[in-house]
């Protein structure tokens, strides 16, 4: 990857800093940060820059609690996202715990200020399990996002070694099974990450759960350590590994699968929106020809 740089970069990291806006990109130690804020594309998070988890694969800062709730965000952001011009934006969250409703409410309230501001505005949602909160999702769904994304992160296997002793796989599959039955027209999406321990079956079994709860899009990266104090990789996956999950998760139906060593969640996002929904239409047509010749 190239170092990043250059006048787009350098000028979407300025309005971010004059708004005070926070993206995972930079949290998380993101390896795409040049090429995606070269293109004029960020992740940005909201409800403060420490987590009240500490999975063992994440850079971000961690604190059982992260602060005040800053009832002004969600104008800064907005204001920060006309201003970039953007059309397509990814907002994700800090896991906040220490909050009633796992922070649902403020993510809904900045969803709905950016739709404020730019009507035409494409919004992608990636938020934590509101500590099973069902309530909560719908909170965020009620506000309109294009695309509801919830992250497994790692297999049903290798969850209670990568992630926090809060979150569970299961209630991962509840979260975005939950979006689904509320929203059944709308895009879900989901992550993992390889090169843990896993084996190639668990990754198969894997994209097998998150279709099984309808998801659309599934993004298929490596893991890289952050720090040494974080989980080790196990294996640098080959490429041809990812063609093969690709492939799988195409025989399974996905709309959209994005596979790579380098890719991640929010990797390339607008693309995977566009794919996944001439995927769904294609789909509805089809359906439509079978039921009426």
């Amino acid at each position: 990857m190239r170092a990043p740089g250059g006048d787009a970069y350098h000028g979407l990291r300025a309005t971010l800093r004059r708004f005070g806006v926070g993206t995972v990109c930079e949290q998380a130690r993101c390896p795409n940060v040049g090429e995606c804020w070269r293109a004029g594309t960020a992740t940005l998070m909201v409800l403060g820059d420490a987590c009240t988890r500490a999975c063992r694969f994440c850079a971000v800062a961690s604190r059982e609690r992260s602060g005040a709730l800053d009832a002004g965000e969600p104008a800064r952001v907005a204001a920060a996202v006309a201003q970039l011009g953007l059309r397509h934006v990814v907002l994700t969250m800090v896991s906040r715990d220490d909050l009633s409703d796992g922070g649902a409410g403020h993510v809904a309230a900045t969803i709905r200020r950016l739709r404020a501001e730019q009507p035409g505005l494409l919004v992608e949602a990636l938020v934590g399990d509101f500590a099973g909160q069902l309530d909560a999702v719908d909170a965020v769904l009620e506000a309109g996002p294009d695309v509801f994304a919830h992250n497994v992160e790692v297999v049903r296997e290798w969850t209670a070694a990568l992630r926090d002793r809060r979150c569970g796989y299961e209630r991962s599959l509840g979260v975005l099974d939950r979006a689904k039955r509320r929203a059944p027209e709308g895009l879900t999406k989901s992550s993992l990450m390889v090169g843990v321990g896993e084996s190639d079956e668990q990754v198969r079994r894997g994209l097998a759960d998150l279709r099984a709860v309808g998801v659309d899009i599934v993004t298929v990266g490596q893991y890289l350590q952050p720090t040494p104090r974080h989980h080790r990789v196990a294996r640098y996956v080959p490429p041809q590994d990812f063609d093969r999950y690709r492939q799988a998760a195409d025989e399974l139906g996905y709309g959209c699968a994005l596979c790579g060593p380098l890719v991640r969640s929010s990797y390339r996002a607008a693309e995977a929106f566009f794919a996944a929904g001439r995927a769904k239409q294609g789909r509805s047509s089809l359906a439509a020809r079978r039921r009426f010749g």
